[in-house]
């Protein structure tokens, strides 16, 4: 199978999987303050699903190394279908009560994430050629950002037009969509007589890679930090019913926003990789990124609240291309499900701290207060990397293809 194919069949996988996460997440968030008028629910979605995914990813990370990785992503897929079923019988009724089944599901969600990141990861470093890797990790990038377009929008405007409980079925048939997907990769996994398959030692010849590895490392921090004080995304449900006064229409478009800019930027990256000047380009990003967040803090107009989350999304698809190259370019392959999990943890993690963080902020703080104070943060963590790791700056892609 040629590189083209190989990588299409494989984005089957990853376009089903994510769609169905995303409409999942934002059915979750709405269903949620629907029926408790609390942002620090919104906050506790996140730590729900961080408790399983921080438990399971160093394991599903060593499993990805050792057995089938298709299995694994297929089991991913599983996962997300049966969540979208549960919650829709939740939905109408049939289940109760509603709200500690609800945080229930969004647990089995996390274990799904752990399977799903380090098995794509390795699949995509299996696939791709090492030369090629940072203009098809742009165009993976697209294709993510795309299904983060389209999984809010569509979660937006099913919810209100079509109700939840529908909502949560089409998330179900959007992970059918991805195993069916999985079933058309076709690779043949490395077995390595130098791999134990005990886990502690195998969990420690990841961390000890990354230990070694400074660029490696810097690259996580920067990401988990960013992302712990810059994501408001995860408060937007009250966002808009508060500062907006609107509804799930708005909401989806909102969600949507950012996404959209990061598609274009990653559509851009793919015909002009960032190949030099690439560190530089990785810390810019991150500073542009938290002031997007800080500007559409306080803006209440719908459109300027959009345009701000554009361009925080434009920012962060610079981000993630660079850091999703460096990543693939300095693991082997033998070691790619370890690492990935290891970065899961950075940024998963992080993704559902910063919810949680900013949950309890808002609650404390106020709203637009406390998205302020995370764009704010992030620009520092910005600051403070440059600062502590100045090797950063200095990174080039081209000098590590």
């Amino acid at each position: 199978m040629n590189t083209s194919k190989a990588f299409r069949t494989l984005l089957l996988y990853r376009i089903g999987a994510t769609l169905s996460y995303q409409i999942t997440m934002v059915a979750v968030g709405w269903h949620l303050y629907e029926i408790t008028n609390s942002v620090v629910s919104l906050g506790l979605i996140g730590l729900a699903e961080l408790i399983p995914y921080f438990t399971l990813a160093l394991y599903s990370g060593h499993a990805v190394d050792h057995y089938s990785r298709k299995k694994i992503a297929a089991l991913a897929c599983i996962i997300h279908m049966m969540v979208g079923l549960f919650l829709a019988a939740v939905a109408m009724g049939y289940l109760t009560p509603p709200v500690p089944l609800i945080y229930s599901a969004v647990a089995f969600i996390g274990v799904g994430r752990a399977l799903l990141r380090p098995s794509y990861q390795a699949l995509f470093g299996q696939i791709i050629p090492r030369d090629q890797l940072p203009r098809y990790t742009a165009y993976a990038s697209s294709a993510f950002q795309i299904c983060v377009v389209a999984g809010p929008g569509l979660g937006g405007l099913m919810i209100g037009f079509a109700g939840l409980e529908w909502t949560y079925l089409f998330a179900a048939f959007c992970g059918a969509f991805g195993l069916y997907g999985i079933t058309f990769i076709k690779v043949a996994q490395e077995k390595s007589s130098a791999l134990s398959k005990h886990f502690l030692k195998s969990f420690l010849e990841g961390f000890h890679y990354v230990r070694k590895h400074e660029l490696i490392l810097s690259v996580m921090a920067l990401d988990m930090f960013a992302v712990l004080f810059g994501g408001a995304v995860s408060i937007l449900p009250a966002f808009v019913k508060e500062v907006l006064n609107a509804g799930p229409e708005t909401l989806g478009i909102l969600r949507a926003a950012p996404a959209a800019g990061a598609v274009l930027t990653g559509i851009y990256l793919a015909r002009r990789p960032l190949l030099t000047d690439s560190g530089k380009h990785l810390l810019l990003s991150v500073a542009g990124f938290g002031l997007a967040i800080i500007a559409f803090g306080i803006s209440s107009n719908l459109w300027l609240c959009a345009f701000f989350l554009f361009i925080s999304g434009c920012c962060d698809s610079i981000s993630v291309v660079i850091r999703g190259s460096v990543m693939q370019l300095t693991t082997p392959d033998h070691m790619r499900g370890r690492i990935s999990a290891i970065n899961g943890i950075f940024i998963g993690s992080s993704n559902e701290l910063g919810a949680l963080e900013s949950g309890i902020a808002a609650s404390i703080m106020g709203l637009v207060p406390s998205i302020v104070f995370g764009g704010a943060a992030t620009i520092a963590v910005v600051i403070l990397t440059y600062r502590l790791a100045p090797h950063l700056s200095k990174l080039h892609l081209k000098d590590i293809s």
